[in-house]
């Protein structure tokens, strides 16, 4: 059976879903080198980072050179407990999460990265329901990146590309503290 032409434009037009996930160094890096690609192409990008308070190297560099990447911080510059997270802790993921449903439905964008949910699903910060309905309703057009360890097999089911990310060796096992410009 052959495609009709908006079948195909349609298929040409669809945003995707990207998930990067694993115990590996990089996650929220291949996500912004999919922001920095969506940029270049005149594209809008917002990024949500979870369980993050802290603005790493990447936000500071948007702030002076990225005008069409915004960004949103749901979290605090702390470590958050995951057998029992604080209430702030779950309190400012859930605001995130209304935040991102609201950025998603805006239309103001044309990429939203999630950066951390799988990691603020699994620490039970916030439910996996809510975050399918984001991805089951978001926009025809808008790609979606999540990104995180631990995502759940339902999400990855819901991708249309999944990379996992395995860690072969990382300094800080060797003794090697972060450092500038490469963990922040």
């Amino acid at each position: 059976m052959t495609k009709s032409r908006e079948e195909i434009l349609a298929q040409y037009n669809k945003g995707l879903v990207m998930v990067f996930t694993g115990n590996g160094k990089g996650k929220t890096t291949a996500a912004l080198g999919q922001a920095l690609r969506a940029i270049g192409h005149g594209n809008r990008v917002y990024l949500l980072q979870f369980m993050k308070g802290r603005k790493y190297g990447e936000l500071l560099a948007a702030e002076k050179y990225l005008p069409d990447l915004t960004f949103h911080l749901a979290g605090l510059d702390s470590f958050v407990m995951r057998g029992g997270p604080a209430p702030i802790d779950i309190e400012l993921a859930k605001q995130g999460l209304d935040i991102a449903r609201e950025v998603i439905k805006s239309n103001e964008y044309d990429m939203v990265i999630l950066d951390e949910i799988t990691v603020a699903i699994d620490f039970k910060l916030i439910p996996l329901n809510k975050v399918i309905q984001i991805i089951k309703n978001k926009p025809a057009k808008l790609h979606l990146i999540l990104t995180g360890r631990y995502a759940p097999p339902e999400i990855i089911n819901l991708a249309d590309t999944v990379s996992e990310i395995k860690e072969i060796r990382h300094h800080y096992t060797a003794g090697i503290k972060e450092r500038t410009g490469i963990d922040y």
